[in-house]
């Protein structure tokens, strides 16, 4: 278990009837309806939220590390982030895919970034060990 030597943010939200609810954070920044995947509802899904927001939070491991290394990023670099929900023995879980477009750096030092990035970013510390998580250079 990782214990926080120092919390920096907390993320507070509220949300009701699960899946097929609604959520929103304390500073009503964020306040979206939510739907099962493949249901009738037009809301999204944890699936696709965890999705944005893994992707999101490993671009900015990228960014920190790139800085710490004082290396120029590409402006158009981006992920694809893929999340699965599937069966365990009796439970259900989750798998995650991110495909990192660096553009124009060379390959082997892009890899090492996405390499280093993966061990500083939240989210990849957070499902380290826990669940299947495939990183891609595109």
């Amino acid at each position: 278990m990782t214990t926080l030597d120092k919390v920096l943010y907390t993320a507070r939200a509220h949300t009701t009837g699960g899946r097929d609810g609604a959520s929103r954070s304390d500073d009503g920044r964020l306040q979206v309806q939510l739907s099962s995947p493949g249901g009738s509802g037009t809301g999204t899904n944890p699936e696709q939220l965890f999705a944005a927001g893994y992707s999101a939070c490993f671009i900015g491991a990228i960014k920190a590390v790139a800085a710490k290394q004082k290396l120029t990023l590409p402006q158009d670099l981006a992920i694809d982030a893929e999340v699965d929900l599937g069966t365990i023995p009796n439970a259900y879980g989750i798998a995650a895919r991110l495909k990192v477009h660096l553009p124009g750096m060379d390959r082997a030092q892009a890899q090492q970034l996405v390499n280093d990035a993966h061990q500083v970013c939240p989210y990849s510390n957070a499902t380290r060990g826990n669940i299947d998580v495939t990183l891609t250079l595109a």
